[in-house]
C-alpha cells in the first residue's frame, strides 16, 4: 500500500477581524486560539475525508495595526498587547504589525494592513504550496485573494465567527472561497463546541 503524503495548512488571521470576534463575546470570554487551530485541522479532516494525522498547520500568520509604544502606554494597552503576543508565541503564530496612523479628525486608521495580508498570503501560498489555506477574515477586499489562491489549485477555506451578529462578513468573500466554516451556525448547533473553543 502506497504511503499517503502529509498535507499542509496555512492559516492567515486578520487581526482586526479577530478582535471583533472577541469583542462580540459576552461574559468576558475570548477565543482559545490553540483550541481553534486544533478544531480547524479536525474540521478539514472530517469535511474532506482525510486522516487527521496527515494534516499539519505548517504556518500561521497574524496581521494587525497597532499603536506606537508611547501611545499604547498612554492608553494603558501595553500589558494587554504583551499578554496577547505571549499567546501568539505559545501557538507558534508569526505576527506582523504596522503602526496605526492618525487622521485629521483625531482618530486612527489601519492603513495598508489588508494589502499586506493579501500579498503575503498569496506569495507564501505560491512558494510553500499549501494544500489548504484558511482565512480568518470577513473583509470584502479579500475576495480577489481567494480567487487568486484557487488559481494556484489551493483549497481556500474561510472561517468566520460573528458572536455579536453584526453581519460583518462580506457575502462576496463567502461565495468566492471553496469552503465556508460558519462558526455561528456550528456553535449554535452544539453548545459544547462554544465552551471548548473559548476561555
Amino acid at each position: 500500500m502506497a504511503h499517503e503524503e502529509n498535507l499542509s495548512i496555512g492559516v492567515f488571521i486578520d487581526g482586526g477581524y479577530y478582535a471583533k470576534i472577541n469583542e462580540g463575546f459576552r461574559e468576558s470570554r475570548e477565543v482559545n486560539l490553540s483550541a481553534l487551530l486544533d478544531f480547524i485541522c479536525e474540521k478539514i479532516s472530517q469535511d474532506n475525508d482525510i486522516e487527521r494525522n496527515r494534516l499539519y498547520i505548517t504556518e500561521c500568520h497574524y496581521y494587525r495595526g497597532r499603536y506606537r509604544a508611547e501611545d499604547a502606554k498612554a492608553k494603558n494597552l501595553l500589558y494587554n498587547e504583551r499578554k496577547f503576543e505571549d499567546m501568539l508565541i505559545e501557538n507558534d503564530v508569526i505576527f506582523h504589525y504596522k503602526h496605526l496612523r492618525t487622521n485629521p479628525k483625531g482618530g486612527v486608521i489601519e492603513k495598508g494592513v489588508d494589502t499586506w495580508f493579501a500579498l503575503d498570503t498569496y506569495e507564501m501560498t505560491l512558494f510553500r504550496e499549501f494544500d489548504f489555506v484558511v482565512l480568518i477574515s470577513g473583509d470584502a477586499d479579500h475576495e480577489m485573494l481567494a480567487r487568486k489562491l484557487k488559481a494556484l489549485k489551493t483549497h481556500v477555506i474561510l472561517l468566520t465567527w460573528d458572536p455579536a451578529n453584526t453581519a460583518s462578513t462580506s457575502r462576496f468573500l463567502k461565495e468566492e472561497v471553496c469552503t465556508h466554516i460558519d462558526m455561528n451556525k456550528l456553535t449554535a448547533a452544539d453548545s459544547t463546541l462554544l465552551k471548548s473553543l473559548t476561555i
